[in-house]
């Protein structure tokens, strides 16, 4: 690896923020400050941890950041969730960026554990 740009899990997690970013343009007003704006922040953690861990001199510290990756791809999962049971997303746009993210976390997970084994 040469940087963290050459991460597929980066990669896929800036097509995520883009899909959240068009999807919340969707969102009632009332929801920019509450909803929309705790979902664009989510969605930017976390290849933004990746990147940040990747960037630092450790494996530990890569874990580190990872881990706060993964935390708050918890959190996006619930904000989409609770925005489906507001009715602001559909079936289809819900399952695109659920299923992306449940990508990303599967690859967050390996590599984790990966850098684990390698130590």
């Amino acid at each position: 690896m040469n940087t963290h740009k050459d991460l597929i899990v980066w990669k896929k997690g800036i097509e995520l923020v883009k899909n959240i970013y068009l999807i919340t343009n969707g969102f009632p007003k009332s929801e920019q400050l509450g909803l929309v704006s705790q979902m664009r922040k989510c969605v930017i953690s976390i290849p933004s941890n990746i990147a940040e861990g990747c960037g630092r001199n450790s494996d530990k510290e890569l874990i580190y950041f990872l881990n706060i990756a993964l935390g708050t791809s918890a959190e996006l999962e619930t904000l989409i969730i609770i925005s489906v049971e507001l009715n602001f997303l559909g079936n289809e746009k819900t399952h695109e960026c659920l299923s992306l993210l449940n990508e990303i976390i599967i690859m967050i997970t390996s590599l984790i554990k990966s850098v684990k084994t390698h130590n």
